[in-house]
């Protein structure tokens, strides 16, 4: 791969950025395609959409552009600039965490030393987002839904970052290529075959990391800032055409790269085992690994969603405050202990 891109820096970071920009709505396009029409439909006993294209497989696109076609519509008392802008904020701050994911030995735009912070602080972005939309839409069910979301978001902030340090305590590192390897050359019991995958010795962070990101994404039972029976809509409930979709592409990639990150800190990324973790062959079959660990971890985010009831507010932050917290900062001693002495 390293002789494939001997190029000038500006631009193998080009390509590497226009690759990220288009996986973007490619990632979108497979969740929601697999998990939102087809393994919906297939809980609830009907076959979704089933007319544009082989299996209802265009229906996506065919949505894309009927959005592109609506017209952009202002609230009347709306701060346009703050308006037009918050769509484009919650995109950037999830294209943003594409930039440090890795599907290969050498498949990642930005190899960054502290890449775990990096990933944790960008995906932080998105709340500044939702509020703009809140506040600049002149509606209070906007209003209401971006304030309940940056409640929500700094709620569950903290137990995701603290799950996230037991794995960085475990691997002694920040960079994301470098938990992979960990994982890789590590051994269970002296068996090495098929290294130290993080989730068995990080499970209890793996389930704390899996709430915290189901929180993050406000999807069911933590969608309260988008509660349709008490906001109507939420934060976007202004919005249509393009800047809705936006708001939409956001929502499935970020989930996207949350399923990637888990992929990376707690299954072993892109790492099969018999191969050597600098092998080339690993930057072609590396994306496929990556891509089926996703989508496992996808099908249980989504398997959630459909399953579970909204929770109400006061029981989503005492969840956040009482049991997660102190599960992570435990979870963290625990490591710390183990670390030492083993």
């Amino acid at each position: 791969m390293t002789s494939l891109l001997a190029l000038p820096y500006w631009q193998e970071t080009g390509i590497k950025l226009g690759l990220a920009l288009a996986v973007i709505p490619t990632t979108s396009l497979i969740l929601v395609y697999l998990f939102l029409f087809k393994m919906m439909a297939f809980m609830q006993s009907r076959l979704g959409p089933n007319d544009t294209g082989p299996y209802g497989s265009l229906q996506l696109i065919a949505e894309a552009i009927k959005f592109l076609q609506k017209e952009d519509i202002h609230p009347e008392q709306a701060d346009r600039r703050v308006f037009r802008m918050a769509p484009v904020v919650v995109l950037a701050s999830t294209f943003l965490l594409y930039v440090v994911l890795p599907a290969g030995p050498d498949a990642i735009v930005q190899n960054l030393d502290t890449g775990v912070f990096y990933a944790m602080a960008v995906s932080s972005l998105s709340v500044l987002g939702i509020l703009m939309a809140g506040w600049a839409s002149a509606n209070k069910y906007a209003l209401l839904g971006g304030l309940r979301a940056a409640g929500q978001l700094i709620a569950y902030e903290l137990p995701l970052i603290l799950a996230v340090m037991g794995v960085v305590i475990q691997a002694e590192t920040l960079n994301l290529q470098d938990i992979v390897v960990a994982q890789a050359t590590g051994e269970i019991f002296g068996f090495g075959a098929i290294g130290n995958p993080f989730i068995l010795t990080q499970f209890i962070a793996f389930l704390i990391f899996m709430i915290a990101a189901q929180a993050e994404l406000t999807q069911t039972p933590f969608d309260m800032p988008v509660a349709e029976t008490e906001l109507v809509g939420g934060f976007h409930i202004e919005y249509t055409g393009f800047r809705f979709l936006l708001f939409f592409m956001a929502e499935f990639g970020t989930a996207f790269a949350f399923a990637a990150l888990a992929s990376v800190m707690f299954l072993g990324g892109w790492w099969i085992p018999g191969f050597e973790v600098d092998d080339n062959i690993l930057n072609v079959l590396g994306p496929g690994v990556m891509l089926g660990k996703i989508l496992l971890v996808a099908f249980f985010i989504f398997w959630v969603r459909f399953t579970y009831p909204r929770l109400r507010e006061d029981q989503l932050q005492k969840f956040a405050w009482k049991v997660l917290i102190p599960l992570s900062l435990a979870n963290i001693v625990l490591t710390g202990i183990f670390k030492v002495v083993f």
